[in-house]
């Protein structure tokens, strides 16, 4: 574990020594380029917002829903049993499994093609069982006389879960759900197989224009690509110069899922010290 610790710490401070003299603004709000020098990774940084966006909007309100469910209304049956355990195995293997059941569903089956709303759904899919499994881990931890003392008030089992137990679990929900999006944020395995690009030099549509309705979806349906699959078209080429551009990204995305990380850590630290059993 020590000597996994040592080499993971060296491999940051190479990557951070590579790449810290590529950070700059241009590079964050430069296009790709065959020009190592004028490369960015704006297409690339706005591709994961948007698909990071998707996962959030399609596996939070799901995952939470789904935790309750089984945590507080499911039946204990053998039924139940079977769903918790295929969760548990769908929180454990290899992302790219989910890649190519989104290719046949999504893709194929749906017809929606190579676009953000496709990589978005499949990593919803991803994260969803991390979610559902911290969700009922959460709300087991609030004490059983919680909910006595509400229901001895009169309150229905709805009104129980609504204003005590999802607020008292809601620092270890939100744990999970920060985790889950910063896994999400580095998976590339998945969004390959479903299709998305490794070099795009423009953005996905604006979701807001000056033109009646005001709001626009198009960019759910634009093509797209992500960080880390920049990082894979640049480490691919034989320059040395886009190389160090990978470890420039590398090094974004890397303290991207450090911030969310340590956004889990405080919230989780801010609901234990604020709700004492």
């Amino acid at each position: 574990m020590i000597v996994a610790l040592v080499i993971l710490l060296s491999l940051i401070i190479d990557m951070a020594m590579t790449g810290m003299p590529r950070i700059s603004s241009h590079f964050f709000t430069s296009f790709p380029s065959r020009f190592p020098e004028r490369a960015g990774i704006l297409s690339a940084w706005v591709g994961s917002f948007c698909v990071v966006l998707v996962t959030a909007l399609m596996a939070i309100p799901l995952g939470i829903a789904s935790g309750i469910y089984l945590e507080e209304y499911a039946p204990k049956n053998i039924f139940t049993k079977i769903i918790e355990i295929n969760i548990l195995n769908l929180a454990g293997i290899p992302s790219i499994t989910f890649g190519l059941m989104a290719l046949g569903i999504f893709v194929y089956r749906f017809g929606l093609g190579q676009t953000i709303i496709t990589a978005g759904m499949t990593l919803g899919l991803l994260v969803l069982p991390i979610i559902i499994v911290t969700t009922r881990e959460a709300i087991r931890t609030i004490p059983s006389h919680i909910r006595e003392a509400s229901y001895s008030l009169g309150a229905t089992k709805w009104q129980t879960i609504w204003n005590h137990i999802l607020p008292y679990s809601s620092g270890g929900i939100m744990t999970g759900v920060v985790i889950a999006l910063s896994r999400a944020i580095g998976e590339t395995a998945p969004l390959i197989t479903v299709g998305a690009l490794t070099f795009i030099a423009f953005l996905p549509t604006a979701p807001v224009s000056d033109i009646a309705p005001y709001l626009s979806m198009k960019w759910l349906t634009d093509p797209y690509t992500v960080m880390p699959i920049q990082m894979f078209n640049w480490v691919s080429r034989p320059q040395e110069e886009f190389h160090i551009n990978a470890a420039a990204a590398g090094l974004v995305l890397l303290t991207m899922t450090l911030l969310l990380n340590a956004v889990a850590i405080y919230i989780r630290y801010r609901f234990r010290k604020k709700y004492k059993w």
